[in-house]
């Protein structure tokens, strides 16, 4: 059999070069080129003249602007990410660490569905419909009516799929597929793009839903090329510790909602359940009287979350200080203890900083660096911070306290969880919901370690 032709294409860019090289000659990017199996290339059908055939643009003025119904799961904090549920004829890409609980989640999915009278299929390409079913069996949902599948061939899924008229068709995963029409195996660049593209044509043309399942790479993001994240409507990342009850579900596109929205679950031994109160979830079991430990509140897309920040300082007992922060960046710690010692007089030159951020959560925005000084600043003079205080804003190299955006919905949320005072910006606007709490406007960190440190 002779081989058959291959081009290698740049998994960053997407570009074609004839040949292996280091470096793409496109986007610059190193290592990343991959040899990809060409397939035989099938002529597109054409009418008179040689002119293609296909759908006829049409205006938007002749297309009725109905609300397109979705289907709800039924799991409150899993159709929120979503933006309200399952929309028809949507590609929803779920992504996450091994064993982190993507393949128990949509089995939930599918079972509440099914019982909806929603026709779903579950496909495994890493598990035979026995071992589904040992799965199945230990979840509190009844999954009984769930139609299941052991493949990995693309054509014969699609088959089954029409044959059932499923109205939803989730498939884990989208690595382990492939199709006859390109040579190479299942995960390598082409496979992967080409039966995401097909999956995709066919949610679109037939109406089902499709939720796929991938796997992630060691640096985090989801294997395969930039294009399978960008063809997909919704791109949902499953995130948290393997050894915390703690899940997080989180949106980082969505065409039919708001991106950056967080579901919360927690793993139990029948399964996911959402969390009914998420922005109170993160401070259960907080220990009021312990210094080192300050509260913020972040917002995830639209909603207010309160997590706690812990910070110990110690005497080091080697020749270099330690540095270290558990979901909080390093190079952040490190500029705000620069800060803190410039602007606040505190030395940490012989000290070891440990900083973490309960629950699993990871900071991001840089409203939270007034909770991580005040943490700080608590363990050093070994003094708790009020139980009742809240912190937020932005810390500049300057020492000075900026105001940070969605204020009100953050002090909203405070005050229903039971604090009844705020240190933030003397500049910050927007102090409406404050309601009954007590605005301690600050105007750089010396005013903060006076303030906790008295």
């Amino acid at each position: 059999m002779s081989k058959g032709k291959s081009v290698f294409r740049c998994t960053e860019c997407g570009a074609d070069q004839p040949k292996w090289g280091g470096k793409c000659d496109a986007c610059g990017a190193w290592n990343s080129l991959i040899e990809e199996p060409l397939g035989p290339t099938g002529r597109r059908a054409v009418g008179p003249a040689g002119v293609p055939t296909g759908q006829s643009p049409i205006r938007l003025t002749d297309l009725k602007s109905e609300a397109m119904a979705r289907w709800k799961t039924g799991l409150a904090e899993f159709d929120f990410v979503l933006g309200g549920g399952i929309v028809p004829g949507s590609v929803v890409l779920v992504g996450g660490e091994p064993g982190i609980g993507k393949s128990t989640l949509l089995m939930q999915c599918a079972a509440r569905l099914e019982r909806q009278g929603v026709s779903t299929l579950y496909v495994s390409g890493e598990e035979s419909p026995d071992q589904l079913r040992l799965r199945a069996d230990r979840l509190e949902e009844d999954a009984g009516g769930i139609h299941v599948l052991g493949e990995t061939r693309l054509e014969s899924i699609l088959h089954h799929a029409a044959q059932l008229k499923s109205s939803v068709v989730l498939l884990d995963s989208v690595q382990t597929t492939y199709t006859e029409e390109l040579e190479g195996a299942p995960g390598n660049v082409g496979q992967v793009r080409e039966c995401a593209a097909r999956l995709m044509r066919f949610a679109k043309e037939s109406g089902p839903a499709v939720v796929l399942v991938g796997h992630v790479t060691k640096g985090g993001g989801i294997a395969g090329p930039k294009t399978l994240e960008h063809i997909v409507d919704t791109v949902l990342y499953f995130e948290g510790e393997t050894t915390l009850d703690h899940r997080i579900l989180r949106a980082v596109k969505n065409r039919f909602g708001s991106v950056d929205e967080i579901g919360v679950f927690r793993m139990t031994g029948s399964g996911l359940e959402p969390v009914a109160n998420p922005a109170a979830a993160f401070l259960a079991g907080r220990s009021t009287g312990a210094s080192g430990s300050a509260v913020t509140a972040l917002m995830e897309g639209t909603r207010p979350m309160l997590v706690e920040i812990q910070a110990l300082a110690s005497k080091a007992g080697f020749g270099t200080p330690q540095r270290v922060a558990t979901g909080l960046d390093h190079r952040r710690l490190a500029l705000l203890l620069a800060v803190l010692e410039r602007r606040g007089g505190l030395p940490f030159g012989n000290l070891d900083v440990f900083v973490n951020v309960t629950g699993g959560v990871r900071l991001i925005e840089p409203s939270t660096d007034l909770a991580v000084l005040a943490a700080l600043v608590s363990t050093v003079h070994d003094r708790p911070v009020p139980a009742d205080a809240l912190f937020l804003g932005e810390v500049g190299l300057g020492g000075e306290i900026r105001p940070v955006a969605g204020v009100e919905r953050r002090l909203a949320e405070a005050a229903r969880q039971g604090f009844r005072r705020v240190f933030l910006s003397a500049r910050s606007r927007g102090t409406a919901g404050a309601g009954d709490l007590e605005v301690i406007g600050l105007e750089g960190i010396g005013e903060l370690t006076r303030r906790l440190a008295a």
